[in-house]
């Protein structure tokens, strides 16, 4: 009889508790607790800038419309360079303490943008804050990564609860300043988001570096290995099948500007629908993320259920984009029912996204190299960030309905692409199949 981590009946019961008792044992141990402890801390100071900090470099840094729109797209193109930068120290120096340089440099950048007033002045600072951002993100991932081992899936199902709840308590926090409406209490909500950064930092602080195991199993395979002369690690940027992989995961990542930026718009120009059905997107995704990210997780872990994930994220986005499409026709109530199932539509392709995604850039990844290549794989979501929105109202939006459905059919279209590309690259990286010895003939 099997028992530990082998499947079977512990593990199936394992996989059906609840979000508080996964987060009293989660993956990991004691190193992933406070990790994900500090995560929500983070993701608290997140909500509380994402929501204030257009009003404040409005009201309070008297900024125009348009500066603040460069100002956010060279942070956002400043972020881009955030994964890679960070992919490649981690291979070079421990993670614990890279992640606790980006937390102290958001601190930093964070305190500077209260005492900056003008656009040139604020410009680089919040640029540095972004890539620090990315940085971070891309370095609790990896931490996750070398921490869970094997777990790793049922880790980010976790850490994605944790993270949505935190996002949500900061934009509830938020909503009490922005009330108040006054300078003070809009500096009051920045600085809360760099608090949150140096807790973060502290609780990284006690944690242990994770070792990732699978090098180290790696470096020791063959008693010889110590004297073998070093090995040039491959470069993920020569790499073809895994710049493939990353290109092809840009598309598999706008759900987070279809979500953010294309339903709301489109709500607000196109369709009868009340303009006050705009929060309840986000209350959609939130509630449905932290309620079904675990269970989705675990029908998802390993290659064979990741690669079908990619399928069915594409399947999801286009019927949610053929749901956009018909918004248009029919009085407020029709128009109302069909974008609320729209969004449950993207927020279900974003829990495919979320299991396939970063499960996928760690499989294909060469394993003496992993740190680098998973900083180049994280680029995909900050260039959908940045490239996403214009693409959403300058070529969807102004094509109108038939917009929605043929970006739905090209995502749905890529996924296949994308799905046909690991799988060729998976069996090129599985281990040769042992074959059977033959028996030496008795002498």
């Amino acid at each position: 009889m099997r028992r530990g981590s082998g499947s079977g009946e512990p593990e199936t019961r394992k996989g059906r508790q609840g979000l508080p008792a996964r987060l009293r044992n989660p993956p990991g141990g004691r190193n992933a607790r406070v990790m994900l402890l500090a995560l929500a801390l983070d993701r608290t100071g997140s909500g509380l800038w994402a929501a204030s900090s257009v009003l404040y470099l409005t009201f309070v840094t008297q900024l125009s419309a348009q500066q603040i729109g460069v100002l956010l797209g060279v942070a956002g193109a400043a972020g881009i360079a955030g994964s890679p930068l960070a992919g490649r120290l981690a291979g070079r120096f421990p993670v614990r303490p890279l992640l606790i340089g980006c937390h102290l440099l958001r601190l930093v950048t964070l305190v500077l943008v209260l005492v900056c007033d003008g656009f040139e002045a604020l410009l680089p600072v919040i640029a540095v804050t972004y890539l620090g951002d990315r940085a971070a993100k891309m370095l609790e991932m990896l931490f996750a990564t070398r921490t869970a081992g094997e777990q790793r899936a049922a880790y980010q199902a976790l850490s994605r609860s944790v993270a949505n709840g935190g996002y949500a308590l900061g934009a509830g926090i938020a909503a009490i300043g922005l009330a108040v409406g006054t300078s003070d209490a809009y500096r009051a909500l920045i600085l809360g988001n760099a608090l949150s950064f140096v807790v973060a930092a502290a609780l990284v602080w006690r944690t242990s570096e994770p070792r990732d195991k699978a090098v180290e199993v790696a470096r020791s395979d063959g008693s010889a290995a110590g004297r073998r002369p070093p090995v040039r690690r491959p470069n993920p940027w020569r790499d073809r099948g895994y710049l493939t992989f990353v290109l092809l995961d840009i598309p598999m990542n706008l759900d987070d500007s279809v979500l953010n930026v294309g339903l709301p718009l489109w709500l607000v120009n196109r369709t009868s629908a009340p303009h006050a059905l705009a929060p309840a997107f986000l209350i959609i995704n939130t509630v449905t993320v932290v309620v079904l990210q675990i269970s989705v997780s675990a029908r998802a872990e390993g290659p064979r259920r990741a690669t079908r994930a990619v399928l069915l994220y594409g399947a999801m986005m286009f019927v949610c984009c053929a749901f956009l499409a018909v918004a248009t026709r029919g009085g407020t109530w029709v128009a109302t029912a069909v974008l609320l199932a729209a969004a449950l539509m993207v927020t279900l392709a974003e829990l495919m996204r979320s299991v396939s995604s970063w499960e996928l850039a760690v499989l294909l990844a060469p394993q003496d190299a992993r740190a680098a290549y998973l900083g180049v794989a994280g680029m995909s979501q900050s260039i959908q960030k940045s490239a996403g929105p214009p693409l959403l109202t300058g070529a969807v939006m102004a094509a109108g309905p038939a917009g929605w459905l043929v970006l739905g059919a090209l995502v749905a279209g890529l996924s296949v692409v994308q799905r046909r590309a690991c799988t060729r690259r998976l069996r090129a990286l599985a281990p040769p199949a042992r074959q059977p010895t033959a028996l030496a003939p008795t002498p």
